[in-house]
């Protein structure tokens, strides 16, 4: 009965909520002013101490 259960939370709301994790994630991305952070990070590995 617990796997039925468990099984319908991840068929419903399991999938909304990886579905808005993901469009989260994208929305994190794509924001105003994020080039300028990457390119940021982009550039750790490649300074030299």
């Amino acid at each position: 009965m617990e796997y039925n259960l468990m099984r319908e939370f991840a068929d419903s709301w399991g999938l909304l909520a990886m579905a808005l994790f993901f469009v989260g994630c994208i929305a994190f991305a794509l924001r105003p002013g994020g080039k300028a952070h990457a390119d940021h990070a982009a550039q750790i590995p490649l300074k030299d101490d």
